[in-house]
């Protein structure tokens, strides 16, 4: 460490503060006390951010007292009080933006949107969704195992798999346990297309 360094001769400390001296508090601000006012309380509505000082027991009768909306009609307090709701600021009502705007996305007033690639049916609804995914190889041999074309439909392999199940269960044909290995294919096979999303 440089003793004549230009930062060690800006350092200052300060001294110790003298033992009998206390933090000087502002005065308390009711008339006539000479307490030390370490209560904040507001100055009134015309006066935000700006507080008064009192000692404990004056900032409670003042607080009592305190009447935010002192010196306002019932109607300007009602407009006060509705415009708290919305953090005093501005608000507009929904889809009321101007008959300009609205008729100038549309065409005209009351038509509905384009459809170019028409989309959607005459009263507006979607279509219903009429392509099915391609039929891949493994679920081409699953339709086969169930005994159903590439293009059936989902209550079509449920129902088949049920019938198909009910005839090849051990319980339901008397205890013949030769068909398990037909039961299992028939089992993968409808696992195999409800995964891919086809029942």
């Amino acid at each position: 460490m440089k003793l004549d360094s230009k930062y060690f001769d800006a350092i200052r400390v300060k001294g110790k503060a003298s033992a009998g001296a206390k933090p000087r508090a502002p005065v308390c601000a009711w008339e006539g006390c000479d307490e030390a006012g370490l209560y904040k309380a507001p100055l009134g509505r015309d006066f935000e951010g700006q507080y008064l000082n009192f000692c404990v027991d004056h900032v409670r009768q003042y607080n009592k007292s305190y009447n935010y909306f002192s010196g306002l009609n019932d109607d300007a307090i009602q407009k006060y009080l509705k415009d708290a709701m919305t953090g005093h600021r501005p608000t507009w009502s929904m889809g009321r933006s101007g008959s300009t705007q609205s008729t100038a996305r549309s065409g005209r007033a009351g038509s509905r949107p384009r459809d170019p690639f028409n989309l959607f049916g005459e009263d507006g609804a979607p279509r219903p969704e009429t392509r099915r995914p391609k039929v891949r190889p493994l679920e081409k041999k699953a339709f086969e195992n169930l005994g159903l074309e590439a293009g059936a439909t989902g209550e079509a392999i449920r129902r088949r798999y049920k019938d198909l199940v009910k005839q090849l269960h051990p319980d339901a044909n008397g205890g013949d346990r030769g068909q398990e290995d037909r039961l299992r294919e028939v089992i993968q096979a409808y696992k195999l297309l409800r995964q891919a999303g086809l029942c």
